[in-house]
């Protein structure tokens, strides 16, 4: 990308659906920090200060508040591919909350995008800002857990969870007792004494 199409890029407002969809946020803060599109003119994948969205692009103007946001604390992993074209794919693994203080992956969401524009760095700079800390722990039988602690927003203090690497570990008592001693002593000695 030439200097002149950064500049461009820069002052270039976002298109008039995904500005719509960001003033209908519940959230009168929300705004875009960045966005690409979508292969095939399917719409746009939009990076807002709350998260990430995927605008259709033949939605509704009176529909511009139902669309969803995959909130930065909830995004487990976002894996970005280029394809030298000013494209590429994003691989966004989500987080959902299966009982207090675990996380379970869900299924991994693509996005083609033909043209990326600043999206990359900003998903990036975004998820890695909510991580605090992070570290990995051997479970009983061979398996593995990730201990999380991230910033949610309107939260001064940040909250631990536990992602097991397989989601049947979930099931065992064995592992499940692990995890929740390996979670207390992150949790302990992340307090100030």
């Amino acid at each position: 990308m030439t200097l002149v199409d950064r500049v461009r890029r820069r002052f270039t407002r976002p298109p008039e659906l995904v500005r719509a969809v960001v003033l209908a946020s519940a959230d009168p803060d929300e705004r875009v920090l960045a966005w690409g599109t979508l292969v095939r003119d399917e719409g746009w994948l939009v990076a807002t200060s709350r998260g990430l969205r995927r605008v259709p692009a033949d939605l509704p103007l009176p529909q511009a508040g139902e669309v969803g946001v995959l909130s930065w604390h909830e995004v487990g992993t976002a894996r970005w591919t280029a394809t030298g074209d000013g494209g590429g794919r994003f691989e966004v693994t989500p987080l959902t909350e299966v009982e207090p203080g675990v996380q379970a992956r869900l299924p991994v969401e693509r996005h083609a995008l033909a043209d990326a524009g600043g999206l990359p760095p900003v998903v990036r700079r975004r998820v890695d800002q909510t991580v605090v800390a992070s570290r990995r722990a051997p479970l009983p039988g061979g398996g593995g857990a990730l201990l999380v602690a991230r910033r949610l927003p309107g939260q001064s203090g940040r909250e631990w969870t536990v992602v097991f690497d397989d989601d049947a570990d979930r099931a065992d008592p064995a592992a499940r007792e692990a995890a929740r001693q390996k979670l207390a002593e992150a949790v302990a000695a992340d307090q100030p004494s």
